[in-house]
């Protein structure tokens, strides 16, 4: 169990600069929200449910973290900072790292009936800060989202969604082969998917006024000819 708390804390220094020693990271709100989260899980699984949620309140009071014991956590997750949520029946594999004011949230039935109603998220993946990631979708491995996006679509794996709703945009080789990128997008600039197509529209329209001008003066100069009558100036 040392052994596994000390590859925990190690696993968070590797993504978080700030702490000198383990024994800082001892105190990290995420770390004890997680800590309680598997007593509380535990409970739950034990069908203790009004002593699961006693931990869950006791944890939220605590760290102002709130994850539902009903939630599966896989191994060194890591909350950086606090006000979080993570509801009932969302899935969160290995080595991901979530920041803070993040929300993992469900869809309500139409039915009332309980089922899988909050998102899965792959091993490795990494959710900015602000980030609503609504329904039973899946977000891929190493995936990215940005900072206040909102994601109610699959996001494939190794993909950086930015934006509302979250679109899926480019990044550079060398930022994507990257181990870790803090809050999930480099800080370098980053083209907005709505801003490119934008862009493209325009350089569109430029071309279709060039070729209208074009057919117009073409179209000027057959019946200057047709006519008899000397043509139009160009300029």
């Amino acid at each position: 169990m040392l052994r596994n708390l000390v590859a925990y804390l190690d696993s968070v220094k590797l993504r978080d600069p700030a702490p000198r020693s383990r024994w800082e990271i001892l105190l990290y709100p995420g770390v004890w929200a997680l800590a309680l989260h598997r007593v509380a899980h535990a409970l739950f699984h034990a069908r203790l449910y009004f002593l699961a949620r006693a931990v869950n309140h006791f944890s939220r009071f605590l760290t102002a973290i709130d994850i539902h014991p009903g939630a599966r956590i896989g191994r060194r997750f890591f909350i950086d900072h606090g006000f979080t949520v993570i509801g009932e029946t969302a899935e969160i594999g290995d080595d991901v790292t979530i920041y803070q004011c993040v929300t993992l949230g469900g869809t309500d039935p139409a039915n009332g009936v309980a089922g899988k109603r909050h998102p899965t998220i792959s091993d490795g993946a990494i959710i900015g800060s602000g980030a609503q990631v609504l329904g039973p979708i899946v977000v891929g491995p190493r995936a990215r989202v940005g900072a206040n996006a909102v994601v109610t679509k699959d996001v494939p794996e190794g993909a950086v969604m930015v934006g509302i709703p979250a679109r899926q945009t480019l990044v550079d080789a060398h930022e994507y082969q990257r181990h870790f990128v803090p809050y999930g997008t480099p800080c370098s600039e980053v083209f907005d998917p709505a801003t490119q197509k934008l862009e493209i529209m325009q350089c569109e329209l430029e071309q279709l006024r060039k070729r209208i001008a074009e057919l117009m003066e073409e179209r000027d100069r057959g019946r200057s000819r047709h006519e008899g009558l000397p043509e139009r100036d160009s300029a």
